[in-house]
């Protein structure tokens, strides 16, 4: 974070000092867990329902920290005491985002593959000059202004997910850290429970697009129709990539290699150049075509572009980590979250790298699909078994229509079954992998990851996997 005194934090979060001189500088980071607190620092204490960050205000002081930020006074420490803790970190985010003119913020959004694109973004930025972006996910009303408040000085890049539970959460995160770059890449299905219906969550997404100053630049999915429209939303400057024929930044002539990975011409007003991903999976190609369009506004040119672009790899864990183990079964580690669109890709995925070999799918529940949920499990079954997937293996009773989705298509071949939980898939894979099965892990944080650490343990039981793909992630 840049320099700020105990005075004009306390300005700028509208709170009170107590028992801390004014002009104490806070010249270090901004931590809500005591034990990153460093020298220099802001310690911000919240109200959890398990534990109370006040607690360990002291605590955070000893280690070093100027003051504590938190909603009451804590005797013998100085404080910034704060209605709210959670707002009072995004006005601090947003203050500090002002007092950097030289920042480019990156805002980008979409119902699946933020994550994986966001860690496309950060890796070509890097090369244009200092870029911050959030570890993983960490992209909501406390990831946010978290990962803004490390922008200093030297940062140039700001590249922030936006993610959201409802309408309004976004245009919030963009009050946090104000875009000049507005990312949408799908309008999809994932949290439909809580938005209620795929308009609904255009609208959400769309609040990025609207948010961008007259200046600014709008990257837009030419290839789905939701995001497409959002051009009429913004006053902003639009381009749009994908495959369509109106892309501007465009991928034609796209093929697999044996382990999935796509290679495609990109194609750009200034010409074209090959390009090969180090990255599994086909929807890369539309994540690899968002991060290209960034970096292109932003000055890369075409010839460093592509080469670039071949030497994105994996940053966040367990999102289409492909991996070898020594008894020759190959393991999609996609098992950080799902929903029905990350599921069909992923799918797709498995047949393209199992292409020849005997397929295995180990799918669990997907969260937050509200009264789409029977429907929308049922229907990845279907595909996966449409799809030749040889065994299905579902886990859980929550994801039970997955299975019955499979069984209802009759002139399926492979066989799915049903069960209780991580443990008992772990046994059946043990009992039933061989040489060249290629297995997929997937579903929502229930844990599935469990099956996917598993299969990380050789045959053998002397060691773990070795990585087979430079990176990738769920689209």
């Amino acid at each position: 974070m840049i320099t700020l005194s105990l005075a004009e934090v306390a300005s700028a979060v509208d709170g009170r000092l107590v028992a801390a001189d004014p002009a104490a500088p806070v010249t270090g980071s901004v931590e809500f867990d005591s034990r990153k607190v460093t020298p220099g620092g802001l310690f911000v204490a919240f109200d959890g329902e398990q534990v109370d960050g006040h607690d360990f205000a002291a605590a955070a002081v000893a280690s070093g920290a100027v003051a504590v930020m938190g909603t009451r006074e804590v005797p013998g420490v100085p404080m910034i005491v704060v209605a709210d803790p959670l707002a009072a970190m995004g006005r601090l985010a947003r203050a500090v985002v002002d007092r950097l003119p030289g920042l480019t913020v990156i805002g980008l959004t979409g119902s699946s593959g933020k994550t994986t694109t966001k860690d496309l973004i950060a890796q070509l930025t890097a090369r244009l000059g200092e870029t911050v972006a959030p570890p993983g996910s960490f992209n909501n009303e406390l990831g946010h202004p978290y990962t803004a408040l490390q922008a200093g000085p030297t940062t140039r890049y700001l590249v922030m997910e936006k993610g959201a539970r409802g309408i309004g959460h976004v245009r919030y995160l963009c009050e946090v850290a104000p875009p000049r770059i507005s990312v949408v890449l799908n309008v999809g299905v994932s949290h439909i429970g809580e938005f209620g219906s795929q308009e609904n969550i255009a609208v959400a997404k769309g609040e990025l697009v609207e948010a961008l100053p007259a200046d600014g630049l709008a990257v837009l999915n030419a290839d789905d129709p939701l995001v497409d429209a959002m051009a009429s939303r913004t006053v902003a400057r639009v381009i749009r990539y994908g495959e369509s024929a109106h892309a501007d930044v465009r991928a034609v002539d796209v093929t697999l290699d044996e382990r999935g990975r796509p290679a495609y011409t990109l194609v750009t007003p200034e010409g074209s150049a090959p390009v090969r991903l180090g990255l599994t999976g086909r929807h890369q190609v539309w994540n690899s075509l968002a991060a290209a369009a960034v970096a292109r506004e932003l000055g890369m040119p075409l010839a460093e572009l592509a080469t670039a672009l071949g030497a994105l790899g994996l940053v966040s864990t367990r999102r289409m980590d492909v991996f070898e183990r020594t008894d020759g079964v190959t393991v999609i580690d996609d098992s950080y979250n799902a929903n029905p669109a990350s599921m069909a890709v992923a799918l797709r995925a498995l047949g393209g790298i199992g292409a020849g070999r005997r397929t295995v799918a180990v799918l669990g529940y997907m969260a937050e699909l509200g009264e789409f949920e029977a429907q929308g499990h049922a229907d990845v079954g279907r595909l996966a078994a449409e799809l030749g997937v040889d065994r299905l293996l579902v886990v859980g009773e929550a994801a039970a229509s997955i299975h019955h989705g499979a069984t209802s298509v009759g002139d399926w071949g492979g066989e799915s079954v049903l069960l209780t939980d991580q443990a008992a898939a772990v046994e059946v894979l043990r009992s039933e992998l061989r040489p060249g099965d290629v297995v997929l892990v997937k579903g929502s944080r229930y844990r599935t990851w469990e099956v996917a650490d598993a299969l990380r343990v050789e045959a053998a039981g002397d060691g773990t996997g070795t990585s087979a793909s430079a990176g990738g992630g769920t689209a």
